[in-house]
């Protein structure tokens, strides 16, 4: 709206009052229990009628279109039809009051044209120096690969020798704390871990930070030849006993542990935290359905995006000509988002830039390897002592469908020194949470739940001394 000075501001007030729309930016937060998420609708007027967007800033989410935005002064109705988001309220001046809706969740929600703020989150459980325990900036090579990984080892102390573990991050690329949404897990995990007598090496991932390399043509097997490049290094240590160093993966990083570990006897245990034991294909349809249900996204569309993207990995799989693969990948979902609802395709994009998106993210080296691997086929080959961890509401490695195909394919290799535990009410990154939505990972304070933590401390006193 219009800002106006001097005395015309007096003369002009009546009018502006009168042509009052929702035009522009509305903010609000979101209180979801002890969390604040805010929550920032920006809606414009056309030709065609009402259109807009949402931001969800703390969970660095931006320019989701609206599918639908109803403006019948005073009621004000917004919808995200592919997340199952509605928002029904009624405009009273500079505010709009009215509840917001997704799935179960119907909470009362006040927009205004006032910026919101910020709502501090304390991560209250990272170290503050001086630490109680040595640190030191280290490089290693990867010969295989041709480049140097920088890290952080930690040491219960500067002299003596300890066992050790290697930390060995998630999908994307991760610096050494496996940093995410204001999160430093592995420099919690690290901190524990030397406090309790443990060295740690953990490192930025190839291509990412001050490690070299490249990470967008990378596979999980190339991340493997890093880890045995960490694996090395520590070897060189005098501070390190080579019978005890052992890894700790989280997400992919479990899945690359149980590589290395199948490869290396000499690595002598093995911890996953939320690592996959089905197939990557069937991780992510599994994922995108779960996401999708606990978001209150409608079956009909569930199910169609399921049938999608079973198409989309059955052509990967078939298909061995990049080049054959990238055109029938394009023809395919030029046809297929022919039916899709609106608000499927971002505002912001073509359709021909949604299907160009699509295919480079399914056909890179990456995506391929991980939808065509089969962790169950390494797990088997892993005889080393081994703790597989999960938590009940991940809802990105699934623990109730993973465990048990992990559990099988240690059992089919006769690994008598493992064991698995599911711990109630954490999520994919082991937060105490109360959806198991990643949209919950930045506005939750807790970094990483502490009886995992001392659950690998009491099997590690058992295994790695």
């Amino acid at each position: 709206m219009a800002k106006f000075i001097s005395i015309l501001s007096f003369i002009l007030l009546p009018l502006i009052t009168f042509s009052q729309d929702i035009s522009g930016e509305w903010n609000g937060i979101l209180q979801i229990q002890s969390m604040k998420l805010r929550l920032v609708f920006k809606v414009s007027s056309t030709p065609e009628g009402w259109s807009g967007t949402m931001d969800s800033p703390d969970q660095g989410a931006k320019d989701i279109p609206l599918s639908k935005v109803v403006f019948e002064k005073p009621n004000v109705f917004f919808e995200i039809a592919m997340a199952g988001i509605q928002y029904q309220g009624s405009l009273d001046g500079q505010e709009i009051n009215g509840t917001f809706k997704q799935g179960i969740l119907e909470l009362p929600l006040k927009l205004t044209r006032e910026i919101q703020e910020q709502p501090e989150i304390k991560k209250y459980q990272e170290p503050i120096r001086p630490y109680p325990y040595y640190e030191e900036q280290v490089t290693f090579y990867n010969q295989e690969a041709g480049i140097r990984l920088a890290g952080t080892l930690t040491l219960p102390q500067k002299t003596g020798k300890y066992p050790a573990v290697i930390l060995i991050s998630g999908s994307g690329p991760q610096n050494r704390d496996q940093e995410i949404l204001g999160h430093k897990p592995f420099l919690i995990i690290a901190d524990h871990l030397a406090r309790h007598g443990y060295a740690v090496l953990r490192y930025d991932d190839r291509g990412s930070y001050k490690s070299e390399g490249t990470f967008h043509t990378s596979t999980s097997k190339d991340f493997a030849s890093d880890v045995t490049s960490a694996y090395q290094y520590l070897l060189s240590r005098n501070e390190i006993k080579s019978k005890k160093i052992g890894l700790i993966g989280h997400s992919e990083g479990g899945m690359i542990a149980a590589m290395v570990a199948a490869e290396n006897k000499d690595i002598a245990f093995m911890i996953s935290l939320a690592g996959p034991g089905l197939p990557g294909s069937e991780i992510v349809l599994l994922q995108q359905r779960l996401i999708s249900e606990k978001s209150g996204i409608s079956q009909d569309l569930i199910t169609s995006n399921t049938a999608i993207y079973t198409t989309i990995f059955e052509m990967i799989r078939d298909i061995k000509d990049e080049e054959q693969l990238k055109t029938a990948l394009t023809s395919y979902l030029k046809n297929a988002i022919k039916d899709l609802p609106p608000g499927f395709i971002p505002s912001t994009m073509s359709d021909d830039d949604f299907v160009q998106a699509q295919v480079q993210l399914y056909e890179s080296p990456w995506m391929k390897y991980f939808l065509l691997y089969d962790p169950a086929l390494d797990l088997q080959k892993v005889k080393c002592p081994t703790l597989v961890l999960n938590g009940a509401k991940d809802l990105q490695v699934p623990a109730e469908e993973n465990m048990a195909a992990i559990e099988m394919a240690l059992a089919k290799g006769k690994n008598k020194r493992a064991k698995t535990v599911v711990f109630p009410d954490l999520n994919h990154l082991f937060q105490e949470c109360d959806t198991g939505l990643p949209s919950e990972y930045g506005v939750i304070e807790q970094t990483f739940a502490p009886q995992v933590l001392d659950e690998m401390v009491d099997w590690l006193k058992r295994w790695a001394k």
